[in-house]
């Protein structure tokens, strides 16, 4: 009679998994954790510096083993990889994470730790190593099942980053790189026997690039970004609170750009309303820009990266997401509601979440409108609660990876053996 017997997996990851300090770290941590309950998981993942010994442990009390690669990047480097995107027509954010160690190191796994069944992709980035994977193992033993995790539309990053760009070399630089992408992203789900998108409107925006070319995609899915709410108190906020807070790193160019243009563009009213209002930017590698800006120095506060942001959250009247590009799905709008906090956001930057425009956000997408909902959030402290209430609230309903995620066992069926 079949017994059905769990899958080995092959996960791989651009970005180690743990700390849940960024939006593509929790998608991945908890798709992990979820397979892991019921299958035996191999992770791979570059590290950076930041990256410490103490999350490789943590990692390890859910998979099999874990094998860290590290990666450089650097001005000089970017600069080359532009150059040979340029000739080779090739994204220049596929070339440059092509590295050379985490191909030899993946087919070391495949070889040495084999068979797998699946191999895991989490990112557009890490989808030509799980394509080299499955070749290496279909050498060895047989070609295990691939699937690509896309946690975004990754070509509508530069589209959209590319409308408000002034600069006229960065804006033919980021058309290109739209038009490359677009044609690589529907080339390479195709070669994937299944794709998981993480929101709707990502999913219908590369059909609408597939349509262009004759093409399809093939066996896809929509799964959220999801994370533990109920396991995470709400904050406590202190009352009367005008900390203004945006959260999320820096380096991560939608995000320099939001921050940038509410700095500049909608700030300034919310201060004359709201003297006493001080904007609070938290994440890795604030642009100097800010500091430049004429906001005076008791209403603004760049911390750069922070360990625990709660003593900010606490004080927090009004949470920010004022983002103009970007896809997939905002973690920091899930994160907002779960910590029970009021957030204004504009549409781009609730892409793909339950909203309910004055229930559980307030979305504005012009300055003006942006700072009239900022300064009534701060000012009307019955709003800042329903908003907080009602945002906890659909973190719980909607985006529990407890129950969300058991929709991942429908792409990973267990193996059906003969004894």
């Amino acid at each position: 009679m079949p017994l059905v017997s769990c899958m080995r997996i092959l996960f791989l990851t651009q970005v180690l998994p743990y700390p849940l300090d960024a939006g593509p770290k929790v998608r991945a941590y908890y798709v992990l954790r979820h397979l892991a309950e019921n299958h035996s998981v191999t992770l791979v993942s570059f590290v950076r510096d930041s990256d410490t010994p103490e999350a490789e442990a943590h990692l390890r009390r859910y998979c099999e083993s874990v094998h860290p690669v590290p990666i450089f990047r650097s001005r000089f480097l970017d600069a080359f990889y532009a150059l040979k995107s340029m000739v080779t027509q090739e994204p220049f954010l596929i070339t440059r994470d092509w590295v050379h160690d985490m191909a030899d190191k993946i087919g070391d796994v495949v070889r040495d730790e084999g068979p797998f069944d699946a191999i895991h992709a989490d990112q557009l980035w890490m989808a030509p190593y799980a394509v080299w994977a499955s070749k290496v193992a279909a050498s060895a033993y047989r070609r295990p099942r691939i699937v690509l995790d896309q946690h975004n539309a990754v070509f509508l990053i530069p589209k959209r980053m590319a409308q408000g760009e002034t600069n006229l070399l960065k804006r033919v630089f980021l058309a290109a790189e739209t038009r490359k992408l677009a044609r690589y992203e529907v080339e390479t789900c195709r070669l994937f026997d299944h794709v998981v998108w993480v929101t709707q409107e990502d999913y219908e925006a590369i059909r609408v690039q597939a349509r262009e070319t004759a093409q399809t995609i093939p066996n896809s899915a929509t799964i959220p970004i999801c994370a533990d709410p109920e396991a995470t108190a709400p904050i406590a906020r202190a009352p009367n609170t005008k900390r203004v807070t945006f959260l999320g790193g820096l380096h991560y160019p939608p995000n320099a750009q939001g921050v940038l243009w509410f700095a500049k563009n909608v700030f300034p009213a919310v201060l004359a309303q709201a003297p006493d209002a001080v904007l609070t930017v938290l994440g890795k590698d604030p642009p100097g820009e800010l500091s430049e800006l004429r906001i005076p120095a008791q209403n603004l506060d760049v911390t750069g990266y922070v360990d625990d942001p709660t003593p900010y959250l606490q004080e927090t009247g009004a949470f920010v997401v004022p983002l103009l590009s970007g896809g997939g799905m905002r973690v920091k709008i899930v994160d907002g509601w779960t910590w029970g906090l009021p957030i204004v956001s504009t549409t781009v930057g609730a892409e793909g979440t339950a909203i309910r425009p004055g229930q559980n956000i307030l979305i504005a997408d012009r300055p003006d409108e942006f700072a009239a909902a900022v300064t009534c959030v701060l000012q009307d402290p019955q709003l800042q609660e329903s908003l907080a209430e009602q945002g906890r609230q659909t973190a719980i309903m909607h985006y529990s990876w407890r129950t969300v995620y058991q929709r991942w066992n429908d792409i990973y069926q267990p193996v059906k053996t003969d004894q």
